[in-house]
């Protein structure tokens, strides 16, 4: 039997940057034990994962590690320590290979030169385990998707022995059957008397999976129950400090006049004859399981991506609109909030203040040429209160959020630019609960003022809540559409899967 005695312990941390991001936080995790730590956007999970995992030094307080003091001066040091972490932002080297980047530091060789079948073999093995066995392990990383490269980390982050496994919302962008195999890789180590701390945002999944979960807000601990003994609605009043109420579903609304149809849309196998019409004041879903082609949709829409056939029409104009590229879309009143913000959203070095106007400088500038810098900083102080940016001032540099406020400065971009269609991938992703019914109550909104609203998500729970139609893609092409009242769970689920059915029956 493995040891379950205590081998982690956190006394009094404290880290700040423009202000405390932790406050005399505490810790303890045991051999053997799943520890979930939750909280909103900025409270500090991300950064008190970091102290352990040697990546950042904290101001004041202690760690020990099996009863022996414990204060890595890097991640290697950690690493050294048995100390092992997979973060919610990626850190691979995209130009490698998939084999490459979940080996990366412990290469199989002979005499200096790389052994590449057997770096390919265990890393088979690997990929087998988190899902990832239909991949190729000579691929270029670059050319998965997010949930797949997330799979990639996780791989990276199992195929080392550790003490101590950190995992920083390693389900965030994966499918229901990839979290059960994640599961079972926890079960695994678990049974063997690893300590995993797991950072989650999905409460439901710390609820099934973990002993213990410790409540963080603003920095400091709200408290650590057992999970059996605790709720999750208590959870959620500890870590907003506040009730929520379930979303409400949205009511039945007259909507306007038709705003964007696309017609025989294809690129490549991943698009393929996609047709669907949004008007004015309705928010469309679009469900289906990773890589159904939801992403490429959106990204040929928005013309990121060069369509291979199609056409899309704005408004009443009988001609299609000429989008050739993402300035060609932004120009008709087009805007795409991505998958993955930190790659594609943001400019993360530069201020709050320059990400919030980038989309919309002639607005902030005099005679349409000089940047004011007094009506940019008005604009973008606007833009961060109406949104409740969490952040000291408009000139602090993005990439010092958390990644609920940078989805936020994402927003308030093409909430300046003032597009009439409004393409939203995975907007929630990463997002604590909180934020989450903010950007319900934001989505709302936008329909509201006649906006069409078109969101693409892997939660089918927040489809059901946020939209008036849900259109389901299978295998890059659109396979149903249902209205509210419409549609179930099963029926979503069933089309969603019929054109993999189809394919193995034929």
């Amino acid at each position: 039997m493995p040891d379950r005695g205590e081998l982690l312990t956190c006394t009094g941390l404290w880290k700040s940057y423009a202000e405390p991001v932790l406050r005399d936080v505490g810790l303890t995790l045991a051999a053997g034990e799943v520890h979930a730590l939750v909280g909103e956007n900025g409270a500090g999970k991300s950064t008190l994962a970091r102290i352990i995992a040697g990546i950042t030094r904290p101001e004041k307080g202690a760690l020990t590690l099996a009863g022996a003091p414990f204060a890595p001066a890097s991640r290697a040091d950690a690493e050294r320590h048995g100390v092992r972490v997979v973060m919610q932002e990626l850190n691979l080297i995209a130009n490698l290979t998939v084999a490459e980047n979940i080996y990366l530091d412990q290469l199989p060789s002979h005499f200096g030169v790389v052994d590449y079948a057997t770096l390919h073999r265990n890393a088979r093995e690997q990929m087998q385990r988190v899902g990832l066995g239909h991949i190729a392990p000579n691929r270029p990383v670059h050319t998965l998707g997010v949930g797949q490269q997330q799979l990639v980390e996780v791989a990276a982050g199992l195929s080392r022995r550790c003490r101590l496994l950190i995992l920083d919302e390693p389900t965030a962008a994966l499918t229901d059957s990839e979290v059960e195999l994640l599961f079972a890789q926890i079960a695994r180590l678990r049974a063997d008397g690893v300590g995993i701390l797991y950072i989650s945002h999905r409460l439901e999944e710390t609820q099934r999976i973990a002993d213990r979960i410790t409540v963080l807000r603003d920095g400091a601990v709200v408290g650590t129950r057992p999970v059996d003994d605790v709720s999750l609605d208590e959870i959620v009043r500890m870590m907003v400090g506040r009730d929520l109420s379930d979303v409400q579903p949205r009511v039945e609304r007259t909507l306007g006049a038709e705003a964007l149809r696309v017609e025989g849309l294809c690129r490549g196998q991943t698009v393929r004859d996609v047709s669907f019409a949004v008007r004015e004041g309705e928010v469309l879903g679009l469900a289906g399981l990773m890589g159904s082609g939801r992403t490429e949709t959106l990204r040929a829409i928005f013309g990121a991506d060069r369509r291979d056939a199609g056409d899309i029409y704005l408004g009443s104009s009988p001609a299609p609109a000429r989008i050739r590229s993402p300035r060609d879309a932004v120009r008709q009143g087009i805007a795409l909030l991505t998958e993955d913000r930190k790659e594609q959203g943001l400019l993360l070095p530069l201020a709050v203040r320059v990400n919030a106007t980038l989309a919309r400088l002639g607005a902030v500038a005099r005679f349409g040429q000089w940047l004011d810098p007094a009506r940019e900083r008005t604009a973008a102080a606007r833009l961060v209160d109406a949104l409740g940016v969490r952040c000291h001032s408009a000139e602090q540099p993005v990439a010092t959020l958390s990644g609920g406020n940078q989805q936020k400065v994402v927003l308030a971009r093409w909430l300046f630019r003032d597009c009439r269609v409004l393409l939203f991938d995975e907007p929630t992703r990463g997002i604590d609960v909180g934020a989450k019914f903010e950007i319900y109550r934001l989505l709302g909104e936008l329909s509201e003022q006649g906006k069409a609203v078109v969101v693409a998500s892997s939660d089918l729970l927040e489809l059901l809540a946020i939209c008036d139609r849900i259109a389901v893609m299978s295998a890059g092409r659109l396979a149903a559409t249902f209205r509210r009242g419409e549609w179930s769970e099963d029926l979503i689920m069933q089309a969603a899967l019929s054109e993999h059915m189809g394919a193995a029956t034929a």
